[in-house]
């Protein structure tokens, strides 16, 4: 049987609560069903939901739904496949975007060499740019990575400084990138990717956990057993396999996520 899959201690506690911390709520195939998919998260013990943009109309939207549902918070970002639309005019919108009082990071902004949607050296500079902007605002960056993390973690280093806040999102890399974005200051956001590559697992096993946060990535990496459309509800079968990969009760990962999450991006606790 799939170690994630094998059932864990049963929890003690009498409420698990989780947070969810990358979700596309905005994405088509959720359209439509978001006061269902957010009362399934709140059955999952799901408090909080984090919608990420990805361009400017998805950054706008994300705010818009977190003006509605007191349970979800919103990212700003320009995503590397959409790095080539972004002009002065689009920076100076996401930056006004930024500051408004739902918007709890910058991104999801990064590289993705896998797709190359845009091409490199402006995934780079739009990537430095977002980062900056980061760090003027005081906000952490919600990073993408896909067959990029050298140029990837060169550029944190550079634009970020010694100790950068921010989380590796969807992270599947090997335990040399994971070390190296640790000692850059960043968390980990670990996904469904973990229920389905038993590669990673080792790596996973090896990470501190107060440096780790956990995620869907919705609709998409959807978590195993199950199958189809992802949405936050599944981020339990997320936390439920990191703690079976690090040996750990469920409710110990899911207070440890949730503070390290609340911690980060400066969540109200008190009101999960």
């Amino acid at each position: 049987m799939d170690d994630c899959l094998t059932p864990i201690q049963p929890s003690t506690h009498p409420l698990i609560q989780l947070v969810d911390t990358h979700a596309h709520l905005t994405d088509p195939q959720l359209a439509g069903d978001e006061a269902a998919i957010l009362a399934r998260a709140a059955a999952a013990g799901v408090a909080a939901i984090v919608d990420v943009g990805t361009d400017l109309a998805t950054s706008r939207a994300a705010i818009h739904r977190a003006q509605q549902y007191r349970n979800v918070v919103a990212n700003v970002g320009i995503h590397p496949h959409e790095a080539k639309t972004a002009d002065d005019a689009a920076f100076a919108e996401l930056r006004c975007l930024a500051t408004q009082p739902q918007v709890v990071a910058i991104g999801e902004c990064g590289l993705d060499y896998f797709r190359d949607h845009s091409p490199r050296d402006i995934q780079r500079r739009v990537f430095a740019c977002q980062l900056a902007m980061a760090k003027e605002l005081g906000i952490p960056a919600v990073i993408h990575c896909r067959d990029a993390y050298p140029d990837c973690l060169d550029i944190v280093a550079a634009e970020l400084g010694v100790e950068p806040r921010g989380v590796l999102h969807c992270f599947l890399g090997d335990a040399a990138a994971a070390r190296r974005a640790l000692d850059l200051g960043l968390h980990l956001g670990i996904g469904g990717g973990l229920t389905r590559q038993e590669a990673l697992r080792p790596v996973v096993a090896a990470l501190p956990l107060d440096r780790l946060l956990v995620e869907t990535d919705c609709p998409y990496q959807t978590p195993r057993p199950r199958r189809g459309r992802n949405e936050p509800a599944f981020v339990r079968l997320v936390a439920e396999c990191l703690a079976a990969t690090l040996g750990l009760p469920l409710d110990r990962v899911a207070e440890a996520t949730t503070a390290n999450a609340c911690h980060l991006l400066a969540l109200p606790l008190a009101q999960l």
